[in-house]
């Protein structure tokens, strides 16, 4: 409804300045232009929109805001373009104006919506500089766990979410793929597994997940391995040959195990890992030490960080270089804020960057952050956001562990949910006596389990801590993806019936509704621009799954309380339109958080 409340604001803005010409001239003059601060109705017997800027005018136009309103419904009466898009207006209250959208233009609006592929909901204009979106991000020689679920998940929505609104969107996995810990891999290959230096595939991901626990055990009891351990990572960093050829297997080895699980979960990412900032690094101190910014402590390069006051931090500094001469995880990520927002060739040109990244890393990006600002990286008008999100537990309300105590592998988790599915499937499809083939099971299993997984993640608050329950998220009732994904199937199943499902089927012209229920679901249907643009600008895909389940929810009552296939036209017609429009929006919705929908179930 986006488009029809801007038009609104245009006509109370007109209002506005033909009430009070001399204080709107004065406002504009001091940069404050009047606002009428048109916001959606707070309740639904208020109408759909109320404008509640009188109340605020009241000091500077020293007049009582009920007159003020007076006088602003009393231009908006006489403005024919704006009665022909509301009911005349209410003052309620000690001012507000409560505007209700005439029915013909509520109807109208579906129809256009029905014709447009995206749902209503604008592009932003073309040839805007990239966003990046900074996800996922596993460690090499590690495994997938159930921490990386949300990161990965999340991320994927929002960059779904913007592409969606037209923006250019750089997916970047910054997967740590250098450092300290290379050396006592490499090191440890190099002793106990040299043929995988000259034969392919010599090691696969199991074993260099084990390998990482017996390298980490020598490292943390030997010496000599240390020291070794260390002189590797030079001969890494200076570009040893030999030493580069197995970071690299490491590296190839974990990428193609990720890969997997990423087209698994129809993720798409490009890697950009720790290594590719390398080079930028020296740079970074020669930026900040030029800016003023580093000081010496303990032989390290630190900058100190300042309050919101602009005074001292108690906050411990952000280390650039280290007292030995290395760099550290700091380092690499301001090297990355640098190149992503610098001017191609040497950057991306970014306007926005989104880390999503634990809640635990929060006081870590809030120094990166300020450092960058400080160092004058951030473009005017640039962004730089950090997505946080909770803890995965388990039922216990502790952090989720497998019975042994050790983290949970996301291979594993995604396995069993596929396996529970497809065992309830099997069970209803028994006890309905109905005969299916193993492709049908084996699809429906797949696309439920995964959707399930997503879904329980998503539909939560993203900053808060969420347990992860199998029976929950499985479930075919409640805010669950089992329960939307069968209700795409059902609606689009009545739309089939009616005929309403074929692209440019034609709907009767004017459509035409009287029913309440009729109403409730059209003002739905028409919220789902403003999810997508409140979900862009504020990065929480739970609302996105609250209004999919809302608008299920809704329309269930319209279809529980209003004959569909047996009205007569042009009602059926109507109301078809409507089953086909809400079977479109879920299955957009759906897709915007990476779930594809199904044909039956």
């Amino acid at each position: 409804m986006l488009r029809i409340a801007h038009a609104l604001n245009s006509h109370l803005l007109g209002a506005l300045e033909s009430a009070f010409p001399e204080a709107a001239a004065a406002a504009r003059e001091a940069g404050m232009p009047l606002d009428p601060q048109l916001g959606p109705a707070s309740k639904p017997e208020f109408g759909d929109f109320q404008a509640n800027g009188a109340l605020a005018l009241a000091r500077p136009l020293k007049l009582a805001p009920r007159a003020i309103a007076s006088a602003i419904v009393a231009q908006l009466e006489a403005d024919p373009g704006f009665a022909a898009l509301c009911l005349p207006p209410e003052i309620a209250g000690p001012g507000f104006i409560n505007l209700t959208l005439r029915p013909e233009v509520l109807a109208a609006e579906v129809g256009r919506r029905l014709a447009d592929p995206r749902l209503g909901v604008e592009p932003v204009a073309p040839g805007g500089a990239p966003v990046v979106v900074d996800f996922s991000s596993p460690n090499i020689a590690k495994e997938m766990h159930v921490g990386h679920l949300r990161s990965t998940i999340i991320g994927d929505a929002l960059a779904r979410v913007l592409e969606f609104r037209g923006h250019p969107v750089l997916r970047l996995n910054h997967v740590g793929d250098w450092g300290t810990q290379f050396g006592m891999l490499i090191t440890h290959l190099k002793q106990v597994a040299p043929e995988a230096l000259d034969t392919a595939d010599a090691v696969d991901l199991g074993d260099l997940v084990a390998f990482y626990r017996q390298a980490k055990a020598r490292f943390d009891s030997d010496e000599t391995f240390q020291t070794t351990s260390r002189e590797e990572v030079v001969k890494l960093q200076s570009g040893d040959p030999v030493s580069r050829r197995a970071w690299q297997l490491l590296c190839d080895q974990s990428r193609r195990e990720f890969q997997r699980l990423y087209d698994r979960l129809d993720i798409r990412l490009d890697e950009r890992g720790e290594s590719f900032y390398n080079p930028f690094l020296e740079a970074v101190v020669a930026d900040l030490a030029a800016a003023g910014l580093l000081v010496s402590d303990g032989g390290a390069q630190c900058v100190f960080l300042e309050g919101q006051d602009g005074t001292a931090s108690q906050a411990p500094p952000v280390i650039v270089r280290k007292s030995d001469g290395g760099f550290n995880y700091a380092t690499t990520d301001l090297a990355a804020i640098r190149y992503r927002f610098g001017a191609a060739p040497d950057g991306d040109g970014a306007c926005r960057v989104i880390y999503v990244t634990d809640a635990g890393q929060a006081s870590h990006f809030a120094g990166v952050f300020q450092v960058a600002r400080r160092a004058g990286w951030i473009p005017e008008g640039g962004h730089l956001e950090h997505v946080p999100f909770g803890l995965v537990q388990g039922e216990d309300g502790k952090k989720l562990k497998t019975r042994a105590g050790d983290t949970v592998r996301l291979k594993e988790l995604l396995d069993e949910a596929v396996e529970r599915c497809e065992a309830d499937l099997r069970r209803r499809l028994a006890e309905e006596e109905r005969q299916e083939d193993g492709d049908f099971i084996s699809e429906v299993a797949t696309t439920v389990g995964l959707a399930a997984v997503k879904y329980a993640d998503l539909s939560t608050n993203r900053i808060t801590n969420y347990q992860f329950s199998f029976d929950r998220m499985l479930a075919l009732s409640g805010n669950t993806a089992p329960y939307l994904l069968y209700a795409v199937v059902r609606i689009a199943g009545i739309a089939r019936k009616g005929g309403a499902d074929a692209a440019g089927v034609a709907f009767p012209a004017p459509l035409v509704f009287g029913e309440p229920q009729e109403w409730a679901l059209v003002r739905q249907l028409l919220q789902f621009d403003a999810v997508i643009l409140e979900v862009e600008q504020e990065l929480l895909p739970n609302r996105l799954c609250s209004y999919l389940f809302e608008l299920s929810q809704v329309f269930n009552r319209f279809y529980d309380q209003v004959p569909v296939l047996k009205a007569e036209e042009p009602a059926r017609g109507s109301r078809l339109a409507l089953c086909r429009l809400t079977a479109d929006t879920l299955k957009q919705g759906l897709g915007l958080l990476g779930i594809p929908t199904l044909e039956r179930m």
